[in-house]
């Protein structure tokens, strides 16, 4: 067993040393890791741009809560987080608060999130006036794990506002506690009653994908023109994971995964040796950044990608 153990980590090693820095044109910004360090683990963020620069909710796994800072240009970030929602063991369900996404319609800013307790995870709301202090708007969970393939947990919850039905629309995940398993999809007309897509999972493992063909977790969706661009997590087991990008008609069939994927890999040795988690990107107008949280042994911490220009390099002639 150790001998098979020994050969794996060198295979996964060897691989990760021969993979470019650069994919797909995407680049790993040399001040990385760009949040952690002192703190312990940062993990899984949301981000808004807001001028006069950019606000990141990030999980804060030893404070057990979600916390906030604040950046002008997306890559210097202040410091110590701010905690803006922290646990509430009396409710239950939330022993931790982590996986958050922020979404500012109008005025309002609105927060989903992911409570964890007793082995099993569920999906909160709150809101807020200016993004620091938060109302829970319920005292029960909006989204819990209900059907066979949700099994003990849903989280990692991505929201958007679709103007054009009137709708938040949720992609989150589900499965098991550790790592949920699959992707799916439900709406609601006002952050609070939700309705599950019947169809569901909608995004799943492609087996024959060997870096994603465990798990696909984690995504954020983004409209751009006659697309639903996801960036997600694929895991090659429980322990390695990286970052793939697809793109879908209406961010619910017919996906159809990038060429170059993954487009976020392991650099060996680095802060992010063993897995890259959890994408939150953007496009600023002149070029894409992609945060997430890489890990070397039991660390997290945040790091950026960047690409220039807004082509992702899918073939402009498919259907």
């Amino acid at each position: 067993m150790k001998k098979s153990l020994i050969i794996s980590g060198c295979l996964w090693l060897c691989l990760t040393m021969a993979r470019s820095e650069s994919v797909a044109g995407w680049e790993k910004y040399s001040g990385n890791p760009v949040l952690g360090h002192e703190f312990g683990t940062c993990f899984d963020v949301s981000v808004l741009r807001e001028a006069p620069g950019y606000r990141m909710w990030v999980s804060w796994r030893p404070q057990h809560s979600i916390a906030l800072v604040e950046s002008k240009d997306g890559l210097q970030w202040s410091t110590p987080p701010k905690i803006v929602l922290g646990p509430r063991k009396e409710s239950g369900w939330e022993d931790d608060i982590n996986r958050p996404v922020v979404v500012k319609r109008g005025a309002l800013y609105h927060l989903w999130y992911t409570g964890q307790a007793k082995g099993h995870s569920w999906i909160g709301y709150a809101t807020s006036a200016d993004g620091v202090v938060w109302e829970r708007k319920s005292a029960r969970p909006v989204l819990a794990p209900e059907l066979p393939w949700e099994k003990v947990a849903v989280m990692c919850p991505h929201v958007i506002w679709d103007e054009g039905v009137h709708l938040f629309r949720m992609w989150y995940s589900g499965g098991e506690q550790n790592e949920p398993n699959a992707i799916g999809y439900a709406t609601s007309p006002d952050g609070l009653r939700w309705t599950k897509h019947t169809a569901n999972p909608v995004f799943a493992p492609d087996p024959q994908q060997a870096w994603e063909k465990h798990k696909v977790t984690a995504c954020q969706v983004e409209q751009r023109g006659d697309w639903h661009l996801m960036f997600y997590i694929g895991f090659r087991d429980e322990a390695h994971a990286q970052i793939g990008l697809a793109r879908s008609r209406d961010g619910l069939t017919n996906w159809q995964r990038h060429p170059a994927n993954p487009i976020v890999r392991p650099t060996a040795n680095a802060w992010d040796h063993d897995a890259c988690y959890k994408p939150a990107a953007l496009f600023d107008g002149r070029r894409w950044l992609l945060w997430y949280n890489g890990r070397r042994a039991h660390l997290e911490q945040i790091g950026v990608v960047l690409h220039e220009g807004e082509d992702l390099g899918f073939d402009q002639k498919q259907p």
